[in-house]
């Protein structure tokens, strides 16, 4: 048998999370069985959609080997810090992501992400000590494709993660531009309003029929226009998957060096030019709007990122 005391890093979600970060090595259907049989919370039983709150007192029924072997730490391995800090205080850091980097680990990389990187930051800074979180880690409120460089917000404790990933997630909130090369000559702004529909099976989105797909807004300003190539300044409304990309796609000036819907030849001149392997997107500001309960500081705040070398060299040759 073993007696937890809820913290505040572990309240207010439920049941089964709890248990499936808590005992990490458990499977499903153990975890399942345990809410079941073998749990109390604050000496009553409860179900996996039990919401855990500070201070709760929850006792699990398992014998000291299996709790041993369920919690066995897993090692999170470091990696070498690429990115730069834009901002940071007690509740939230803000840092600037390099193309080619992903957010999070996936069944190719584990070691060298975005995730990994930052939580070894926090660690040498002391701010965050793994061996005292049962379950908690310093995770991400937003994310970006792992060849789009740019401004990703981390929250450092469970509050401001929960707070900052509703925040995200309201566009009245927080206003997201990107910078992007396209390909082509452009002028002025344009404003794409339609449908977008993903295939998961090749990882494509393609504009869809008026009653399928999901409606998507983005707003397009031309900032330096060539007869190749133009910078773009991007206001993303909504959040869909490529939405940026197949956007401009569709307007026909898809983004510089885009591998999937971007021009060929085009492609293939800035990389043998400059070395691009992949779209040339950075999620270069957010501007917060009026907010309120905790993080009403943000009010009015902007975080920018500067727009990768390589962006540069190509602009000092736009004609």
């Amino acid at each position: 048998m073993v007696k937890l005391i809820i913290t505040q890093n572990e309240g207010n979600q439920r049941l089964d999370r709890f248990l499936r970060k808590y005992l990490k090595r458990a499977p499903l259907s153990m975890i399942y069985k345990l809410i079941r049989k073998d749990i109390k919370i604050n000496g009553k039983r409860g179900h996996e959609d039990t919401i855990l709150q500070d201070g709760d007192q929850l006792v699990i029924y398992i014998t000291d080997d299996k709790l041993a072997e369920f919690t066995a730490p897993i090692k999170r391995q470091k990696s070498r810090r690429s990115f730069g800090i834009i901002y940071e205080d007690d509740n939230l850091i803000v840092v600037n992501k390099p193309s080619g980097l992903l957010t999070h680990g996936d069944s190719h990389e584990k070691k060298n992400t975005l995730v990994n990187q930052v939580c070894g930051y926090l660690q040498e800074t002391g701010f965050y000590d793994p061996s005292s979180e049962r379950i908690f880690a310093p995770a991400p409120a937003n994310r970006l494709d792992r060849n789009t460089s740019g401004l990703v917000l981390f929250g450092k404790n469970a509050d401001a993660l929960r707070q900052l990933t509703a925040v995200i997630k309201d566009k009245d909130n927080v206003h997201k531009i990107y910078t992007a090369l396209v390909a082509g000559h452009t002028d002025g702004s344009t404003i794409i309003c339609d449908r977008l529909k993903k295939d998961s099976s090749s990882n494509r989105v393609t504009i869809a029929d008026d009653n399928d797909g999901k409606s998507a807004e983005t707003i397009v300003t031309t900032i330096k226009s060539g007869n190749r190539l133009s910078l773009v300044e991007v206001n993303l409304i909504t959040g869909r998957t490529h939405q940026i990309r197949v956007h401009l796609a569709s307007i026909g000036h898809p983004v510089a060096g885009d591998p999937k819907y971007g021009i060929d030849n085009i492609n293939k001149h800035l990389h043998r030019k400059y070395g691009v392997k992949s779209q040339l997107l950075h999620a270069s500001r957010l501007e917060f709007a009026e907010l309120d309960g905790p993080l009403a500081y943000l009010s009015g705040k902007v975080f920018e990122a500067p727009i990768p070398d390589v962006f540069n060299k190509i602009l000092e040759d736009l004609d």
